[in-house]
């Protein structure tokens, strides 16, 4: 007889999960009195403000995949699962997770659970949710690449998903994958009600969800900010404690970090690099400088001339990295917020290694970095200028100009940033392929695992591969990694698989990052969790 194992996550991380005007008036308080009224008395009735960045696309939780759409996701809808500041999961809308083979998965949802037009949440909202999220080859789409009925990118009929009753459904998988149940958390795997399933046109724009919050009526003023209210149908763990929160769309770091200094900001998780000095003096005790699980990168496109999957692109990827002085300027530029990087996860998560063979490249050597371009210009000389793409909203113009300076002195070529104004047209260009040079890259875990930082990111055909690398090497250790019957013969393939990366370098790793953050006066219980989020629902201001 088959032992029936419940899943329950537990704590994956060592310590500690990357990218103003604030509401008052009547539907706010009309939120906060029907909240009051279901049981979920708030702490406190004032608007938190925190800063953030214009979504790329509608909201649809299997289309989105950068932070500034995560990072409201998050707060408008519940998941099977969700994860505390620690990283450790907690069932959210699941009754429970069991399985037992870590092939058929069963998911069974507490009953009553609603979204915030006052519907239902059932089993089938799940399931069709991902379904039309694979059917769509969605940005997120990859995360269900291991249910069966799914190609590697993630799209087809997800025929391993089935309903059994409204609150049971189960997920059949291609393998057996021990760490299934970890990843429900990620917002890929958020149900939609039935108004978006029918019209995700509409329900993109004007969002239904099922979490703590939900959007205020006219609430998206886009390239402004947007303004979430607390969902009076919630009733999980994550009530919250304020009478709701507006995000701000800031054009600069700068100026978000301004208003944080005056009071008219509450909440940052994202201190501009010229305040690194002098932000935990500034802030006098209300600062934050802690590990998160964030990778920074640049990605070079394996379309790029010179840089392809070949023998004079490695060349060329390697000498790159031995180019790139990352202790000077991570000591120079980011002021100990930042960790020369040793490997393509975090330090803060299980199986982390600093030693995998082939992470010397990551070593500044100029004369080794000399040689191999040398070698790489005796297959086919380069003439052109290496430009690193980023966005002018996110504060990256000083490291950016720090490492084409490192390249350009050490190689003898023309290295230097290509500067746009803002994450959205950046990621426009990256996802739609036709951005003409490299680009800068960062990994904010989806869910605290060494796996989520590379499959989604290198995976053929995964959602977040910008690069379009394949390698079947990789893909292999990935899917033997996930099939791995423990954690630690798990994490010992993974590293496997980052020797692969460390030989191709479809990305160059930077450095690891702290979340750098601080809150104003009027605000009380901030915490800022694993992935550098501020739980927002946990803070407290008056009216």
């Amino acid at each position: 007889m088959k032992f029936k194992r419940s899943w329950l996550a537990v704590p994956a991380v060592l310590a500690l999960s990357l990218t103003a005007c604030s509401s008052g008036g009547g539907d706010e308080q009309s939120a906060s009195g029907d909240a009051s009224a279901s049981g979920s008395t708030a702490a406190s009735t004032g608007i938190v403000t925190g800063n953030s960045s214009e979504p790329q696309n509608p909201l649809i939780p299997t289309n989105t995949n950068e932070v500034g759409g995560g990072k409201i996701l998050d707060l408008i809808f519940a998941g099977l699962v969700y994860y505390d500041a620690d990283g450790a999961a907690h069932n959210e809308m699941a009754e429970s997770i069991d399985t037992d083979d870590n092939i058929t998965w069963t998911i069974t949802l507490k009953q009553g659970q609603k979204f915030s037009d006052g519907t239902e949440v059932k089993a089938h909202n799940f399931v069709d949710a991902w379904k039309a999220g694979a059917k769509n080859a969605d940005l997120s789409a990859y995360f269900f690449s291991p249910i069966e009925g799914a190609d590697d990118e993630g799209s087809g009929d997800l025929t391993g998903l089935n309903v059994v009753d409204d609150y049971t459904f189960t997920v059949k998988l291609k393998q057996a994958e021990s760490d299934f149940g970890s990843r429900l958390g990620y917002s890929a795997f958020y149900p939609l009600p039935d108004s978006t399933l029918a019209d995700p046109e509409t329900g993109g724009e004007n969002p239904v969800g099922n979490g703590p919050y939900m959007v205020a009526d006219g609430g998206w003023q886009h390239n402004v900010q947007i303004d979430l209210i607390p969902n009076p149908e919630y009733t999980g763990d994550r009530t919250a404690q304020n009478g709701g929160v507006t995000l701000v769309f800031y054009t600069t770091q700068d100026a978000a970090y301004n208003d944080l200094l005056s009071d008219n900001l509450d909440v940052l998780d994202a201190v501009p690099d010229s305040a690194f000095g002098t932000f935990e003096t500034d802030l006098d005790g209300r600062s934050v400088n802690q590990p998160a699980a964030i990778f920074q990168s640049f990605t070079i496109p394996t379309t790029l001339e010179h840089f392809g999957m070949d023998d004079e692109g490695r060349l060329r990827r390697e000498a790159i990295s031995y180019a790139i002085d990352r202790d000077q300027i991570t000591e120079t530029i980011f002021q100990g917020t930042r960790t020369p990087a040793k490997d393509f996860t975090s330090p803060v998560v299980d199986g982390y290694n600093d030693a995998i063979p082939g992470s010397e490249v990551l070593t500044y050597d100029p004369d080794k970095a000399k040689e191999l371009w040398a070698q790489a210009d005796a297959i086919s000389p380069y003439d052109g200028t290496f430009t690193i793409g980023y966005n002018s909203d996110g504060g990256h113009q000083a490291w950016v100009d720090a490492v084409a300076n490192s390249i350009s002195n050490t190689l003898g070529i023309t290295a230097q940033g290509n500067p746009y104004p803002d994450f959205k047209s950046l990621r426009t260009d990256v996802t739609g392929r036709t951005i003409t040079g490299a680009f800068r890259t960062g990994w904010q875990a989806d869910y605290p695992g060494k796996y989520n930082f590379l499959a989604p990111l290198y995976g053929t055909g995964a959602g977040s591969n910008d690069g379009d690398y394949s390698n079947a090497d990789f893909d292999s250790l990935l899917s033997q990694a996930a099939a791995a019957p423990s954690a630690d013969e798990a994490s010992s393939l993974l590293d496997q698989a980052q020797e692969v990366l460390f030989k191709d370098l479809p990305a160059i790793p930077l450095w690891y990052s702290n979340v750098t953050g601080g809150y104003s006066t009027l605000v009380d219980n901030v915490e800022f969790g694993w992935n550098s989020v501020p739980l927002y629902y946990e803070i407290t201001k008056a009216e």
